[in-house]
């Protein structure tokens, strides 16, 4: 059964006739994505340090933001390179700073949160590109910046849960951008969009198969591109030999079995990878520790996998 505060946060957003997301112009969208947070978010966590930092892109200059938890300023640390979520279209470092700060504090792992350029004015692949190039650019920056390039994770919510595990197979590829864990959050592995839970969950539930066609469509230009691991990595021929994972869904989520299907394709390749579905909430809760309790719970749960997996 759905959790009775998702429940209520629903309701809620019925009652008061807040617009849905596939209804709004891909700027205003933005705008009132970034806006509702203040509804739904905690306040932002205290940390060391926030630093605003620009990593060199092959389309540009990329926005960063790097958080480091408190009590850590003068150690080296290991570190996260988190991509928001929001569909490739929405979000950005505003919308996502509470969790990163939150996971900075919880794990003790610096966080940095990349403003990787979005659809439709940038297509498929300008995103992956982006954050494979802030990617690497963290990893050669590391010990200028305090972290050890050692211990350098990925991860991400929706589609920036899609965009860290695209990320985690090219740096297995290019052979010299080693990752140690990628933390995905109920990502996005498949935009054909064929999974079961696209029809059981596809409305009523705040993502609907309205939006996610409304996002698939801004980013992807061409249907072809769903075929591409790089849009779908559920599809790649090789998921073997790629960092641990944890792979973290939600029951109501449109997304949630193709997430499912992901951590178990990984598994069959031998890779480690941990499975955990929060039967009960909707897609976006982990940002939502404001009104939903069990955010709270699955954000501490995401920093203790980083940090087992980081801290040595």
């Amino acid at each position: 059964m759905l959790h009775p505060q998702a429940r209520a946060l629903l309701d809620f957003i019925e009652q008061r006739g807040v617009p849905a997301t596939h209804t709004l112009s891909p700027v205003d969208a933005r705008n009132f994505y970034r806006e509702r947070r203040f509804f739904t978010q905690p306040d932002p966590q205290d940390v060391a340090e926030v630093r605003d930092l620009q990593a060199d892109g092959p389309h540009g200059a990329i926005p960063l933001r790097m958080y480091r938890p408190f009590g850590t300023a003068a150690r080296i640390l290991p570190a996260l390179v988190y991509f928001h979520g929001g569909g490739w279209v929405i979000g950005d470092l505003d919308t996502h700073d509470t969790l990163c700060r939150e996971l900075a504090n919880r794990s003790g792992c610096a966080v940095i949160a990349v403003d990787y350029r979005m659809g439709p004015e940038h297509r498929f692949p300008a995103a992956v590109d982006d954050c494979l190039a802030a990617t690497r650019w963290v990893h050669g920056q590391a010990a200028v910046l305090g972290l050890d390039a050692a211990r350098l994770a990925v991860g991400g919510d929706s589609a920036g849960g899609n965009l860290a595990a695209v990320v985690a197979i090219a740096a297995r590829d290019s052979g010299n951008l080693p990752l140690a864990f990628q933390l995905l959050i109920y990502p996005a592995t498949d935009a054909r969009r064929i999974a079961p839970s696209h029809t059981s969950n596809g409305e009523g539930y705040l993502l609907t198969r309205d939006t996610i066609r409304y996002f698939h469509d801004h980013y992807i230009a061409d249907p072809a591109q769903d075929l591409d691991w790089r849009a779908s990595p559920l599809l790649h021929p090789d998921l073997s030999r790629l960092p641990p994972s944890l792979v973290l869904t939600a029951g109501f989520d449109p997304l949630r079995d193709e997430g499912a299907e992901y951590a178990q394709a990984l598994t069959r390749a031998g890779s480690k990878a941990s499975y955990v579905c929060f039967d009960r909430q909707i897609h976006g809760f982990i940002t939502m520790g404001k009104v939903l309790d069990e955010a709270q719970t699955a954000v501490a749960m995401c920093a203790a996998e980083l940090a087992r997996h980081l801290r040595r």
